[in-house]
């Protein structure tokens, strides 16, 4: 019999993401571990924090990319809006995805261009890290809950290293390697599907790039 519990995992990621709106570098970082992770989750503010605590460099990362727009942390349009964000970790409430599987997800916001690139970095104790990402890529590819699940299960199930690009295209996903136990994933989005000026390759050559930067 299949076992129910990733797809309820989902179901409670999307339903929480429609309760609750928000959340929305460095050679040398120490490697990228469950703990630290869920550390360095703890440490953002309730509210957010204006810088990403994680080694990105986006500028890099887009060279990497063949793409020669400007490049960096934070949005195109520098407002109010937290550029890190944080669940799980202590954050983390009975029946959330990351109490149900523990562990800690960290969201970053660059740009590059004039598009804004969302990078969200998760870990958990258990596979699939990248599951309570299903609200995430729907939002960005614009697809249904259905589509995403989808869309996650496919990443969640490929081998490390491998990068999964969605069908819209402006999003690319892979797993990452920890140092000790656990699973890990790393989502990146550009701009909104139709609109992003980044195509397939770009977006897989920079979801590959980022993910060298943190593991």
């Amino acid at each position: 019999m299949t076992d129910p519990r990733p797809r309820l995992m989902i179901a409670a990621a999307l339903t929480a993401a429609a309760l609750v709106t928000g959340c929305q570098s460095v050679s040398g970082a120490a490697p990228l571990s469950l703990n630290s992770l869920s550390e360095i989750a703890d440490g953002l503010p309730e509210e957010g924090a204006k810088t990403c605590p994680l080694p990105y460099d986006m500028t890099e990362a887009a060279k990497t990319a063949g793409l020669d727009a400007q490049a960096g942390p934070g949005p195109v349009q520098d407002d109010d809006t937290p550029v890190a964000t944080a669940e799980g970790g202590k954050r983390a409430k009975a029946g959330e995805p990351l109490a149900l599987n523990p562990g800690a997800l960290v969201s970053c916001t660059f740009h590059i261009g004039q598009e804004d690139v969302q990078v969200h970095t998760v870990a958990s104790r258990e596979r699939h890290a990248i599951y309570p990402l299903a609200p995430v890529v729907s939002s960005l590819a614009s697809v249904s809950a259905a589509d995403a699940i989808s869309y996650v299960e496919k990443a969640g199930a490929a081998e490390p290293g491998a990068v999964v690009v969605a069908d819209s295209g402006n999003v690319g996903a892979v797993r990452l390697k920890l140092d000790g136990a656990g699973d890990a994933s790393l989502l990146v989005g550009a701009g909104q599907e139709g609109t992003t000026s980044l195509n397939r390759k770009q977006i897989s050559d920079l979801t590959e790039a980022l993910a060298e930067q943190v593991q």
